[in-house]
């Protein structure tokens, strides 16, 4: 994994604290279940799709975000990339990062949420193989020091990473290629 997915993964583990062997450990039939649920009872916090989730839509204006009361601890990174947290139902779930104030990335370490398809943080590389079948690739960064599993829609993608400490997924990222994937394969957003 390169080092930004490493900062991201502990900044989320940080604010999140360890979260329970269940969690760590999701089989692929029980992470469908809870996207069912999500879907079927509204639950705001299963589901993290390309296009966001909530109110942190892929696109989304940082400044009509942080008027809202949404947005938690805005880090200014490089180039006009602004990485935050955020407040309500996915406080110590999702990280967000913004480039010229718009929201291109939304991040978890956590389990859940799972993608519409059921995948999350948690699970092998194989089981996302398994889920996603011949619409996902195994892909390396440039450097040729991390893996993941990317799943393309159209123009934006779903982003799994390795974990620092253990085999599996250990991150999720969604948002559009144009950034989720290169910020992957160059080694961070700018």
């Amino acid at each position: 994994m390169h080092r930004f997915a490493y900062v991201m993964v502990a900044t989320v583990l940080v604010l999140v604290g360890a979260a329970p062997a269940s969690a760590r450990s999701v089989s692929p039939p029980a992470a469908a279940t809870a996207v069912e649920s999500a879907a079927g009872q509204g639950a705001g916090t299963e589901v993290l799709s390309v296009r966001g989730t909530g109110p942190f839509r892929i696109g989304a204006r940082l400044d009509r975000l942080t008027a809202a009361g949404l947005i938690d601890s805005p880090v200014s990174a490089c180039a006009g990339v602004v990485h935050t947290g955020v407040v309500g139902e996915w406080a110590g779930v999702i990280l967000l990062t913004f480039r010229s104030g718009r929201l291109v990335e939304v991040s978890t370490a956590t389990a859940p949420p799972y993608s519409p398809a059921g995948a999350g943080v948690g699970m092998s590389f194989a089981q996302l193989e398994t889920i996603y079948g011949t619409r996902g690739d195994m892909i390396s960064n440039d450097a040729g020091t991390a893996s993941g599993y990317l799943v393309r829609f159209g123009n934006r993608v779903e982003l799994f990473t390795g974990h620092p400490i253990r085999p599996g997924v250990g991150a999720f990222q969604v948002g559009p290629a144009s950034f989720v994937e290169r910020a992957f394969r160059q080694g961070g957003p700018c």
